[in-house]
């Protein structure tokens, strides 16, 4: 065996050569793999004994993709471009053994080797497009080539990871292994290859499917109508199917070239910058400063939720998912009885939709059970509170929680803003009350809030943040104030939102400027959504809000027909004059004065806020990092996963731009606007959020 640098060893069964990558923890293609690769390539064309060559990896899996943390700086080593060309132009077979996952320039690697031979539990894909970036090493060139173009679209827009078993069928690899036997077959897979003087075969040449594709000149206009609202505002899909266009009607080398402009132009843009920020960000929401990494675990195989409403039945369905047994409590039978046919029915619309297997609704059911009596959670490892929201209630159920549940089992509460030090003073053990805020529905949401309060203990953090990751959720670690994160930095935009159509601009035209912005709707048309009525009482209602005054006029959203919007039978909605008078009438019997107001003023003094009030959550220390703010926003609240989240947008754009026209909107409108320090600190100072070190 030859050590070809630190990371590649050459060593020969028979007359294949093995080249070995060991480059942990995923054998990214930096640059001592490139330089590996291409060194040992080198001495094995040279060696007359060598008939063919076998590309594999140690550890889990076969070369991952790119080493992203190399982006952004100056070349080293060997090109990418170079250990491909001396992949494909070698004389003897090369064939690439795929284990793990082969993803983006690790599956462009393996493109270009003559074969490619995989064990079944391997994965193949071009996911770049979820870093705002296309493949940019021929992937998009040679994949249409051996998949067929409309395949390769999918995969590449979508960056999905395809199964070793339909890589197989479509032709991405040639043969499988046995498991745990890779490098054995692989050998032998050669030796076939040499015995049988099979021609070498460069996908780059297989034309057959590309041409095909010219006799369907309208198959991208349709993938582009079939993929509209899925590609809204997203530059990198686009970008993708243009490169497959080239591949169709260039020759390779002109269709490399296009690949290469637009990756260039992906790569220097700010949707990429952004992406690639996120892909960071939402692994570094793991990571909590101060918490050792060996801090002791709480079993979890029990779960027990008070309330059996839309919330604490889609919260169940987290768990039962996840094989974990689930106790609902409520208190009358009728709710209960609800609760429980609504996670039935959410099953049955996924079975109806192929995504669950029948037999898989039972077994979760089965998992499930119900009663009206709190003192079956005696012995649930974890509780979670899904009531309404009113601190005398949880107060007292934290009480009795208290009274019922063994040592040592985790207290949580769901709110969403209630003071969760208040909640944990009714128990004996505020060390094991912590805060779950899922966002709704909650079998859905990928957001999970967790509340540390001041005497939360380490093991109960530790243990929450561990449990997200294995119900599927993203969890961000948040502290105790009104709203926490998410909902405190909702609250601004919203404000701003309704004081701006009393100053003159219309629901729609601000649902339109956030639209557009990139979130999937503006908040006015997510009020219809959910129901004007939400916490409307009619015998209490005194015309004081819009919203009453909608309400009372029995325009209660998309469920009555009428809301800020009007809605046909298909809930289709259009602008409402009525609305409109409704609006102007409402905002002159308070005194406004109404103006045109810009698009720029709309989308200014609704975000900005936002950024404003991250700061003060920052300087508060209620999130942990910026990094943080974003996660949630991305993942609980529609924020354009492309802008990166609001404080990166803050960066983004400037904060000393925030800042002048925050101190502007506190001149003219008044102390809502009042900058925080830290804003004004980092804006002296030019520097940005992403400076700042993580709290403790």
């Amino acid at each position: 065996m030859t050590a070809i640098n630190s990371v590649t060893q050459l060593h020969r069964i028979d007359r294949v050569a093995v080249i070995s990558i060991h480059f942990p923890p995923v054998n990214a293609l930096s640059a001592a793999v490139r330089d590996g690769i291409h060194g040992a390539m080198q001495a094995a064309l040279q060696d007359a004994a060598i008939e063919a060559v076998v590309l594999i990896c140690e550890g889990s899996t076969f070369i991952a993709g790119a080493d992203i943390t190399e982006f952004g700086k100056p070349p080293a080593g060997v090109s990418l471009a170079e250990v491909q060309r001396i992949l494909e132009e070698a004389t003897k077979p090369v064939i690439a053994a795929i284990h793990g996952t082969a993803l983006g320039g690790g599956l462009e690697v393996a493109l270009v080797c003559h074969w490619r031979i995989a064990v079944p539990s391997a994965r193949l894909g071009l996911p770049e497009v979820n870093i705002g970036l296309l493949p940019g090493a021929g992937g998009t060139q040679r994949l249409p080539r051996i998949v067929g173009v409309e395949k390769a679209l999918e995969n590449m827009t979508s960056g999905s990871h395809v199964r070793a078993g339909e890589a197989l069928e479509s032709g991405l690899i040639d043969e499988l292994a046995p498991e745990g036997e890779l490098q054995a077959a692989a050998v032998t897979f050669a030796q076939r290859i040499v015995a049988e003087k099979r021609p070498l075969r460069k996908i780059r040449d297989q034309n057959e499917k590309v041409l095909a594709a010219r006799d369907q000149p309208d198959i991208f206009d349709k993938f582009r109508q079939a993929n509209a609202r899925k590609f809204r505002g997203l530059e990198a899909p686009e970008r993708i199917i243009q490169c497959v266009e080239a591949a169709v009607n260039l020759p390779i080398e002109q269709g490399l070239k296009r690949e290469r402009q637009l990756f260039v132009e992906l790569m220097q843009g700010q949707q990429s910058a952004a992406l690639r920020y996120y892909f960071f960000a939402s692994r570094q929401a793991w990571q909590v400063p101060g918490l050792a990494k060996d801090t002791p675990l709480l079993p979890v195989e029990t779960v027990g939720i008070l309330g059996a409403g839309t919330m604490g039945a889609g919260i169940a369905m987290n768990f039962l998912n996840a094989g974990i047994p689930v106790h609902i409590v409520e208190t009358r039978q009728e709710a209960l009885d609800r609760g429980l046919a609504t996670i039935r029915s959410n099953y049955e619309n996924t079975a109806r939709k192929g995504r669950l297997q029948l037999a898989d609704i039972e077994q979760r059911m089965a998992r499930l059970t119900g009663s009206l009596d709190l003192q079956q959670l005696a012995d649930v490892d974890l509780v979670i509170e899904a009531v309404f929201e009113n601190m005398d209630v949880k107060k007292d159920i934290f009480r009795r929680l208290d009274q019922t549940c063994k040592a040592g089992a985790i207290l949580a509460s769901n709110t969403s803003a209630l003071d969760l030090n208040e909640i944990a003073s009714a128990t004996s053990r505020p060390e094991s009350v912590i805060g779950l805020h899922f966002f709704s529905p909650a079998n859905v949401m990928k957001l999970l809030e967790v509340v540390r309060g001041t005497h939360t203990s380490d093991n109960i953090i530790a243990t929450s943040m561990q449990l997200a990751k294995k119900i599927g959720k993203v969890a961000v670690l948040v502290g105790v104030c009104p709203g926490f994160v998410g909902n405190r930095i909702l609250a601004q935009r919203q404000r701003e939102a309704n004081a701006l159509i009393m100053e003159g601009a219309m629901p729609w035209a601000v649902d339109r400027v956030l639209y557009q912005f990139g979130f999937p709707m503006g908040p006015f048309a997510m009020s219809d959504l959910a129901g004007l009525d939400l916490g409307w009482n009619k015998e209490r209602s005194s015309s004081s809000t819009l919203r009453e005054v909608l309400c009372e006029m029995d325009r209660r959203g998309q469920k009555s027909g009428a809301g800020f919007y009007d809605y046909d039978e298909k809930r289709t909605a259009a602008p409402s004059r009525l609305v409109e008078q409704t609006i102007a009438d409402f905002a002159k019997k308070k005194g406004f004065s109404t103006r045109e107001v810009s698009d720029e003023e709309i989308l200014e003094r609704c975000i900005y806020p936002m950024i404003n009030e991250g700061a003060k959550i920052l300087e508060e220390g209620m999130a942990l990092r910026a990094c943080d703010i974003d996660v949630v926003w991305v993942n609980g609240y529609g924020w354009p996963i492309y802008r990166g989240g609001p404080m990166f947008y803050g960066d983004q754009i400037g904060l000393d731009k925030v800042l002048a026209r925050m101190q502007q909107f506190e001149q003219q409108l008044g102390p809502q606007f009042k900058p925080a320090k830290l804003l004004v600190e980092l804006a002296s100072s030019g520097r940005k959020f992403s400076d700042l070190a993580p709290a403790k």
